[in-house]
C-alpha cells in the first residue's frame, strides 16, 4: 500500500497523486513565489517510486537544506540530487535571492521514527563536534528572527549584514568575525555551503546558515527573546 503524502505550505495542504510527479518552483503544481526572479520555473519534485515517496532537486543552481520534523536528520539537496522520504515529517528550507521559504511534508506510513533531542541547560548549544557560545547563538537567532517571526507564513528575509550588527548593537566589524568563525565551526563539523570566495558568496552563506541552523532546531521561536528589545 503506498503511503498519503501532504504538502503544507502557508497552511494550504496539497495531495500529490502517487500515478503523477508534484512539481514545486515558481510555476507547478505548488507556486511558491511567481515574482521572485531567483526561483527556478521548476525547482523540486515529489514522486512515488518502489512504494516510497521521493523528493528530487530539478533545479540547475538552488539547492535544499532537508530535515526531519526533530533536526536530527538534515541533508543538503543539490541540483540533480534526490533523497526517499522515510521521516514521518519533513521540513525544506531553501533560498532564491533575497527569501528563505519554508514548507512541510507529512508521510502517512514510514519506516522511521524521529528521536527527541535533549536540550543542555549550561548557556551553550552543542550539535555534534560544534557548540557554540552565547553570543555565537544569539548571531544566528538574529540571522533567523524574520524567518522565525514568520513561521506560519513561509518564507522570511536574508537580512544584511549592517541589518544584523545593528539589531544586535554590534559594530559591522564584530559581526563579520562572529559570522567568520560560526562558519568556520560548521565548516569543519561537515556543513556544506559555508564556505566560497564566488561573489556574492557573503550573501550565500548567511542563507545557508539560516536554513542550516533551522533545520538542525539550533534557533526556535522561543530563542527570540534573547534578542535585545527593538529601539523606538
Amino acid at each position: 500500500m503506498i503511503p498519503a503524502l501532504t504538502v503544507d505550505y502557508c497552511g494550504e495542504e496539497y495531495l500529490p497523486d502517487p500515478a503523477q510527479r508534484f512539481t514545486i518552483g515558481r510555476e507547478g503544481d505548488l507556486m511558491l513565489d511567481d515574482d521572485n526572479p531567483f526561483l527556478h520555473r521548476l525547482f523540486l519534485v515529489i514522486y512515488q517510486q518502489s512504494e516510497l515517496w521521493w523528493l528530487e532537486n530539478v533545479g540547475s543552481q538552488l539547492s535544499a537544506t532537508v530535515a526531519d520534523g526533530s533536526g536530527t536528520f538534515q541533508a543538503w539537496l543539490a541540483p540533480g540530487a534526490r533523497l526517499p522520504l522515510v521521516f514521518p515529517s519533513t521540513v525544506i528550507w531553501f533560498t532564491a535571492g533575497p527569501t528563505t521559504y519554508e514548507f512541510d511534508l507529512h508521510v502517512s506510513e514510514v519506516p522511521f521514527e524521529r528521536v527527541p533531542i535533549t536540550e543542555s541547560s549550561d548557556g551553550q548549544v552543542t550539535l555534534g563536534p560544534v557548540t557554540l557560545t552565547g553570543e555565537q547563538k544569539l548571531l544566528l537567532v538574529a540571522l533567523c528572527e524574520d524567518l522565525l517571526s514568520r513561521r506560519k507564513v513561509g518564507a522570511g528575509a536574508v537580512p544584511q549584514s549592517g541589518q544584523v550588527s545593528k539589531r544586535l548593537e554590534w559594530s559591522v566589524t564584530k559581526f563579520n568575525r562572529k559570522l567568520d568563525l560560526i562558519c568556520e565551526k560548521f565548516t569543519e563539523a561537515g556543513v556544506q555551503g559555508l564556505r566560497g570566495g564566488v561573489a556574492g558568496a557573503a550573501s550565500s552563506r548567511k542563507a545557508r546558515l539560516i536554513e542550516y541552523a533551522m533545520a538542525a532546531r539550533i534557533v526556535t521561536v522561543d530563542d527570540l527573546e534573547l534578542l535585545p528589545p527593538r529601539r523606538r
